[in-house]
């Protein structure tokens, strides 16, 4: 890892936090995850800010929230000192044996007041590889 470099487990698990149920419908630890001006263009077209997506994620079926993601390649670059972007690809086998969904994702976690929050995310659907 190069001196600048940031310390990819720390974002990684970071990341996987807001994949876990306990977590995705817990309001508190969603906001404590988000920045104020957080914003997010969802892999279903829609555009969400912080309070939406709190909302949301806590009106996620149970079915639905326990679809956690496995997360491939997995990189995370710094942009500026308090800023990291992150990139991966996550994969979730849907419920009945269909197939899987795999999604390009990006996010960027900016070090408010001493400790990492996401500022953006995206979620791209793509063909399985």
């Amino acid at each position: 890892m190069a001196a600048n470099a940031p310390d990819a487990e720390v974002f990684r698990r970071l990341e996987q936090k807001l994949h876990r149920p306990e977590v995705r419908r817990s309001p508190d630890a969603v906001q404590a995850l988000l920045a104020d001006e957080f914003i997010e263009f969802g892999s279903s077209g829609r555009v969400y800010d912080k309070a939406s997506i709190i909302k949301a994620l806590a009106e996620e079926s149970m079915a639905e929230a326990a679809l956690v993601p496995d997360v491939h390649d997995f990189v995370a670059r710094e942009i500026s000192s308090d800023l990291v972007l992150v990139t991966y690809r996550s994969s979730r086998n849907l419920p009945e044996g269909t197939a899987a969904r795999t999604t390009l994702r990006s996010s960027i976690w900016k070090r408010i007041d001493g400790r990492w929050q996401m500022l953006f995310h995206q979620g791209t659907i793509v063909p399985p590889i």
